[in-house]
């Protein structure tokens, strides 16, 4: 295998007879450059190569499903990344266009150990990289990219014989058989599904139309230019048009979806947003009505609700919370067979008797379809009023270089950790506590709470802040973190601000 340099450049020979990869791309629990600038086609036959070594070394039969997301150079990456995977004697079942939770449901129904998913979900065009895995439902963490990201960037791939290639052209109909099996709601209830001119939009509106909702699509022709805005059911611009849209056709809600569809965002009957943290804790109370002892998992980005509503308090509902990121959730819900995890950005896995465990946008919007039909005539915003009332922000990105953010994160560590062991004050309260796991979550004794961690996918922070007080309080604990983050001249501009 050649070593692949990080420094060709386009429109030159080299770029055209060697592989250029980037460190960078390697992240936390998936794989993500800019393609031509930070990867070109032979460096992605290069990372084909080294997963498919990878798989030999840890000795899991190498069959493994591809698919692709709807961007104009996705398929392309796909067919190189194809290449190194038969270079390196691996089985390869190519499920064609697909959702990264499509994927997912491949491997179990062709039995498929392994997967690499050719997406770059919801980020910008120009963005590409591959999710990957090598034991269903999970797919890799640190410790697996970074032996993957060993053997390419040292040029240790091998290569073997006996690499084959297999066409699965029906998967799609395949996936939308199973996940709506079994399911029928009550009553056609109006639904708006939201797909950003992403790839969703040709699964997600037939599959809620199959479980008997009365389906409006919004944004559903597929357009890898992304016309209006990134699929993204997380950021505002998609969140506000969803809003807009329900109060327009007088929906009783709005599911978005985002670019590979493993994610969903929710707009209630009024057109208010409803953050997946929030959504996440009325599903864990239907799920907890329906199953004895439930015990969840969520992200440290999310509410604290789920510790402190009266009404999982009372059915004695557990809840982890744990590091943010698919990978991890996804993980820590299987360690601890959890009945199912939830992440703030929209990330929900259900475990059987509801899922298989990945995360699939489409199974979690059938899910709070179902929860719906279940509370009979009360409206979505109904349910959520019913919930303790919090003060809330986004989930807002400043950004931060690659090799800069973990550095201002340990510094904000620091910061808060000591003001706790000195028994100081913070904002007129005590400090309740700090929790480390991902970044830092200080939580005063009020319960307001602010986070600050590294984004595992993009050269970003990451910042979240929560009130059950007020939305002064919430503002003041961003006001503070965003004063100390103020003093770190790599810090930029914020994606959104409250």
């Amino acid at each position: 295998m050649i070593k692949p340099r990080s420094d060709l450049k386009p429109n030159t020979a080299d770029y055209e007879n060697l592989p250029l990869v980037t460190a960078n791309g390697f992240r936390e629990y998936d794989a993500r450059w800019l393609f031509g600038k930070e990867i070109n086609l032979l460096g992605v036959q290069a990372l084909g190569l080294g997963l498919g070594t990878y798989l030999h070394q840890i000795g899991v039969q190498p069959k493994v499903v591809t698919g692709h997301d709807f961007r104009s150079y996705s398929l392309s990456i796909k067919q190189a990344l194809t290449i190194g995977l038969l270079r390196a004697g691996c089985e390869v079942h190519d499920i064609g266009l697909a959702l990264s939770p499509v994927a997912y449901y491949a491997q179990f129904a062709l039995d498929c150990p392994a997967v690499a998913m050719v997406t770059a979900s919801h980020n910008e065009n120009g963005w590409t990289g591959v999710k990957m895995g090598a034991k269903r439902p999970l797919t890799f963490g640190p410790d697996e990219i970074n032996a993957i990201k060993k053997i390419v960037l040292e040029g240790l791939g091998q290569e073997r014989a006996g690499g084959t290639y297999v066409a699965v052209p029906d998967m799609r109909e395949t996936y939308l058989q199973a996940v709506t099996k079994g399911h029928k709601l009550s009553r056609p209830i109006k639904v708006i599904a939201a797909c950003g001119n992403g790839t969703a939009g040709a699964f997600a509106p037939e599959a809620l139309r199959r479980i008997g909702a009365d389906v409006i699509g919004m944004d559903t022709d597929l357009d890898f230019t992304f016309p209006k805005y990134n699929p993204n059911p997380e950021d505002l611009h998609m969140l506000h048009a969803m809003g807009d849209a329900v109060k327009a056709q007088g929906a009783d809600l709005c599911l978005g979806f985002d670019g590979d569809g493993d994610r969903c965002g929710v707009v209630d009957d009024t057109g208010r947003e409803i953050f997946a943290d929030k959504i996440g804790v009325l599903l864990a109370r239907d799920l907890s009505a329906q199953h004895k002892n439930a015990q969840f998992v969520v992200d440290v980005k999310s509410t604290g609700l789920y510790l402190t509503d009266p009404v999982l308090k009372e059915r004695g509902v557990k809840t982890d919370y744990w590091k943010t990121g698919h990978s991890y959730i996804k993980r820590r819900t299987a360690e601890l067979q959890a009945l199912a995890g939830f992440e703030k950005s929209g990330h929900f896995f259900f475990n059987p008797p509801v899922g298989h465990g990945y995360d699939d946008g489409i199974v979690a919007g059938i899910q709070v379809l179902e929860m719906l039909d279940r509370a009979g005539s009360k409206k979505l915003s109904a349910l959520y009023d019913g919930l303790p009332k919090t003060f809330g922000s986004p989930t807002m990105a400043p950004e931060c270089p690659d090799d800069k953010k973990y550095a201002v994160v340990d510094a904000l560590v620091k910061d808060y950790s000591e003001l706790a062991a000195k028994g100081e004050t913070l904002l007129g309260q005590k400090i309740a506590s700090v929790v480390t796991v991902n970044g830092v979550r200080v939580t005063l004794e009020d319960g307001t709470w602010g986070l600050v961690r590294a984004s595992s996918n993009k050269p970003s922070l990451v910042v979240v802040v929560e009130s059950p007080v007020s939305e002064s309080n919430m503002r003041a604990m961003f006001a503070d973190i965003d004063a100390r983050l103020a003093k770190h001249p790599e810090v930029g501009e914020y994606d959104q601000k409250i």
